[in-house]
């Protein structure tokens, strides 16, 4: 079986890290979990630095009583020689976990992401089976306010349809950024460059990353906190009543994204992986505690003749409109150029 390091970044990753650890074992060399919070993030952190909702101390049982094969690895910012215990960014995070990774293969996962069982053995095998590959991307799905709805539109479709996650490993290549993902060989060379082999595809169908980024409250709280403090874009500065008016009430359910531009809701219709479903009844069970966000609102929507129109008729916009766009954008780099 193919020999694959799973990189993650966690803070205040509860309950989802847990789940995604359990599902995530059976397939895995390495599970490097990079802990704490970068300085953009201080005010989501333990004044040394730590998740503020147990995913440190659940990071440590889980290595107590749950590793028999010793594949959990810890890493926190005074590991890594920061001593006020906060990382500078991301970069360095997934960094962190790349110095450390020892497998053949390099895959980087959100805490709150989840595939199926039947995509993670089927890449496992397809990674044996072609070995001068130098990486896969992913469709994905983006679930928001719930389990049953996702957000699609502009970002989704066009913008970035697919994301980079899967790289190949050896000695002397290097991680280079997070925003996007980035691995280059000994060489200095982009993986993507190179033997890139596109989406994933099992079997005639795309192996898809499901992304349950906005599903509870205090993810989109933590995601609008983070943003809004970063040094590397002003883009989401303002958008802190984002979260009152667009996550919590759907003011314009045509325009959701935190970016603005055509977003919007869609029924989900397919399997959830199995660490999810399981989620799901310990939510309903009350094995597990944790707000969630009423959905009577998304549902309405959802249902709503009219909200089935809008967004048919965004969708055939974007179609219109995106290559409108990319050719524009191209003769007015010539006229420039020229």
């Amino acid at each position: 079986m193919a020999k694959v390091t799973f990189g993650i970044l966690a803070l205040n990753a509860q309950p989802f890290l847990e789940y995604n650890l359990r599902a995530l074992y059976p397939f895995a060399h390495q599970i490097i979990v990079v802990e704490g919070a970068a300085q953009a993030a201080k005010n989501l952190a333990r004044p040394d630095g730590h998740s503020m909702d147990g995913t440190l101390e659940m990071l440590q049982e889980f290595k107590r009583n749950h590793d028999p094969e010793h594949k959990l690895i810890i890493v926190s910012a005074t590991d890594a020689g920061y001593a006020d215990g906060f990382w500078p960014e991301k970069d360095e995070m997934s960094q962190a976990y790349a110095a450390r990774a020892t497998g053949d293969w390099l895959w980087q996962v959100d805490s709150d992401e989840f595939y199926l069982e039947s995509d993670l053995a089927g890449m496992l095998s397809m990674l044996d089976a072609q070995p001068d590959v130098s990486g896969y991307s992913f469709l994905y799905i983006e679930f928001f306010g719930g389990f049953d709805s996702r957000i699609t539109g502009i970002w989704h479709l066009k913008q970035f349809p697919r994301v980079q996650r899967l790289f190949r490993w050896k000695p002397g290549y290097r991680y280079m950024s997070h925003r996007p993902p980035a691995v280059v060989n000994e060489q200095g060379q982009d993986l993507t460059g190179l033997r890139w082999g596109g989406d994933a595809i099992l079997l005639g169908q795309p192996v898809v990353m499901h992304h349950y980024s906005y599903v509870l409250p205090k993810q989109a709280q933590q995601k609008v906190e983070y943003y809004a403090n970063v040094d590397w874009s002003d883009a989401f500065r303002k958008n802190k009543q984002w979260y009152d008016e667009q996550y919590m009430q759907l003011k314009n359910p045509l325009r959701l994204g935190e970016l603005g531009g055509l977003q919007w809701l869609e029924p989900f219709r397919g399997q959830h992986p199995a660490a999810i479903q399981e989620l799901q009844e310990d939510l309903r069970s009350g094995r597990v505690t944790e707000p969630m966000r009423p959905t009577q609102d998304i549902m309405r929507l959802l249902i709503s003749p009219i909200y089935q129109l809008q967004t048919r008729l965004a969708h055939a916009f974007l179609w219109l409109y995106w290559p409108l766009r990319v050719a524009w954008k191209s003769v007015r780099s010539q006229i420039v150029k020229f």
